[in-house]
């Protein structure tokens, strides 16, 4: 069936072809009669239940109506929340993303319209449904960019989490597009917030951004606690007890200190997430908290002994890691680096823990590592198992490790990540095998299609 007509002329053809009645198509529908005939006639609007039922009667596909139904009940008729708001729904059931998109366009000039749609992007946003909820999302953000809202500055905390990927570069423009924003969050959003921008700065190795991040983190995270400490409970946000917020700024800030090799004040810093005793009387949540903190504590400070090169702190480290399975693979990572940078030999650590040599889920007690955070720990730990591979004169090996880690570099969008490869690659190329030499040539021909999509030239320079 042709589907320039109307609908309601289409039904007219449908009942005409199969010379069927108004009564007889009621029952096989379910709409009523003098319904049917009152929409057939022009004189009722049809709501979506009776379009969906229509559909069905006339043994057409769900939703098949759905683009003639923005033109004739949505943009041509009187505006009108009972029919757009069901349309919303079932778009975003059907997965019809475009007809969605098309019929919220068509109504934005009504303000009005904004706190509605902004609440059904919620509730698409809590139904898992982020792909429609993000349509919606950016339409409100783009009819309130001027009102400097909690509802614009929430649309675009809800677009810069639901937006994130494995790609590095869209990521650190999705964050430095959204920071702006979190100051005019509504306070039990802008921790969380503040979490996620550290996360994404940490799989970017953004140490300076980090460290003003994890500032703003303490300070916000501190008033909260001494004069909001009970206002959220039993809500959405803040996810986590304020204490944890607090905890994590420190923790960051221990990780900035460890980086600039200031292991005095990175100790300072663990101490304050280690036995955090400003805490008054906390719940078992809390408790839970404080627990997870004190054993990343502990962990960390071997990290520290091993980094300034007190190599006999290795088997308390790796002894203590072994207890504490979540711990193990970041571990692996940092013992690797130490014993690049001290030449250790830690074959037999890695043959007893070649299992979590492997890219997976990465969790603590607290919940799911970010997944940045994991995808560039996991490119960075084949890095490092190449070059010590490179060391041990084991260049096949190594060389198959270094090939791993390019492929997640480009995966991610990692410039460093490709240079280092790239740069390693061609100091050991005369160690490789023909093979390798052909993925590393295919390899290369993806940063450079990469590299080619984001040169441009604008006019209008001198």
């Amino acid at each position: 069936m042709e589907m320039t007509a109307t609908i309601r002329e289409q039904m007219e053809e449908f009942l005409h072809k199969n010379e069927m009645t108004i009564n007889r198509f009621a029952e096989i529908s379910g709409v009523n009669s003098g319904t049917l005939s009152n929409i057939l006639n022009g004189n009722r609007p049809i709501s979506m239940q009776q379009l969906d039922r229509i559909t069905l009667g006339m043994g057409l596909e769900e939703g098949c109506f759905y683009e003639l139904y923005i033109d004739e009940c949505i943009f041509h008729a009187t505006p009108d929340w009972r029919r757009l708001g069901p349309f919303l729904h079932r778009c975003a059931e059907l997965g019809k993303l475009n007809c969605l998109d098309k019929a919220v366009r068509m109504t934005m000039d009504n303000i009005s319209y904004s706190p509605l749609l902004f609440e059904t992007a919620e509730l698409f946003f809590k139904e898992g449904k982020h792909e429609a909820a993000v349509l919606l999302y950016k339409s409100v953000a783009e009819s309130e960019r001027f009102q400097h809202s909690e509802r614009l500055a929430l649309c675009q905390y809800r677009l810069f989490v639901l937006e994130l990927t494995d790609d590095q570069d869209a990521n650190l423009q999705a964050a430095v597009y959204f920071e702006p924003y979190v100051d005019r969050l509504d306070e039990m959003y802008q921790l969380d917030a503040l979490v996620k921008l550290i996360n994404v700065n940490l799989s970017l190795d953004r140490w300076d951004k980090m460290e003003y991040l994890a500032e703003r983190l303490e300070n916000k995270g501190i008033a909260q606690y001494k004069q909001l400490k009970n206002d959220f409970k039993n809500q959405e946000f803040p996810k986590q007890p304020i204490i944890f917020y607090i905890l994590y700024a420190y923790l960051i800030q221990a990780d900035v200190s460890r980086e600039q090799e200031d292991y005095e004040k990175g100790l300072y810093y663990i101490s304050l997430y280690s036995d955090p005793d400003w805490i008054n009387e906390p719940d078992p949540q809390e408790r839970k908290i404080m627990t997870q903190f004190k054993e990343w504590a502990e962990a960390n400070r071997y990290i520290y002994q091993l980094m300034a090169g007190q190599a006999d702190v290795l088997i308390d480290y790796v002894e203590y890691v072994a207890k504490r399975e979540d711990e193990i693979f970041l571990a692996l990572c940092n013992i690797l680096i130490a014993a690049n940078r001290y030449n250790l030999d830690i074959d037999d650590i890695l043959e007893r823990f070649q299992n979590y040599l492997i890219l997976k889920e990465q969790k603590s007690h607290l919940g799911k590592i970010s997944e940045q955070v994991t995808l560039d720990r996991f490119t960075r730990l084949q890095t490092e198992l190449a070059i010590y591979n490179f060391s041990r004169e084991q260049f096949d090996r190594g060389i198959d490790y270094l090939l791993e880690s390019l492929t997640y570099s480009i995966r991610i969008n990692s410039v460093k990540g490709m240079l280092r490869c790239m740069g390693l690659f061609e100091e050991f190329r005369h160690f490789s095998s023909y093979e390798q030499q052909q993925k590393y040539k295919k390899l290369v021909s993806e940063v450079h299609k990469r590299n080619e999509k984001k040169i441009g030239l604008s006019v209008g320079y001198l």
